[in-house]
């Protein structure tokens, strides 16, 4: 998107922590900057990912995919390799990019992820953290149609 006016705009929002929107059910994201605040431009997101979790590998057919680590190490899978990244290290994901990442450790890590465009993702951290919640267990197929329906498919 290109600005094509002429004057400048006051057009920036602010958005303090206290609104920061949290799944209506135990998850570990926080939808910093959702794609209805930046005008569907990006998506960014605070994700928690708690030991010995993280999804298997994966791709995205509509949008980019960026990870920022904040704290702890993770393991992130580029499609051909796993690094163990630290705080400030980053990785980009281009649309059809294989990726995956995974805490390999004894405590929670924490990054950033950063989507784009800002589809609506929130929908896909909302259920499947309701899905956790209620301890619900899907079949393949479900899994399947679940995460095609949130443009992720598994390989």
């Amino acid at each position: 998107m290109t600005f094509l006016g002429e004057t400048p705009e006051v057009s920036a929002r602010f958005r303090p922590l206290s609104s920061v929107e949290r799944p209506p059910v135990e998850s570990p994201s926080w939808f910093v900057a959702p794609g209805s605040m930046t005008n569907g431009q990006y998506g960014l997101f605070r994700y928690e990912v708690k030991p010995l979790a993280g999804p298997q590998a994966h791709m995205h057919r509509t949008f980019s995919e960026a990870f920022y680590i904040l704290d702890g190490t993770m393991r992130l899978f580029d499609g051909a390799d796993w690094v163990d990244a630290i705080p400030g290290d980053y990785l980009y994901v281009p649309e059809g990019g294989i990726h995956a990442f995974r805490n390999e450790g004894d405590a929670v890590a924490t990054m950033l992820i950063l989507f784009a465009p800002g589809i609506p993702r929130e929908r896909f951290f909302t259920e499947i953290a309701q899905i956790h919640a209620s301890g619900r267990t899907l079949t393949d197929a479900e899994w399947t149609e679940f995460y095609a329906r949130h443009d992720q498919y598994m390989v």
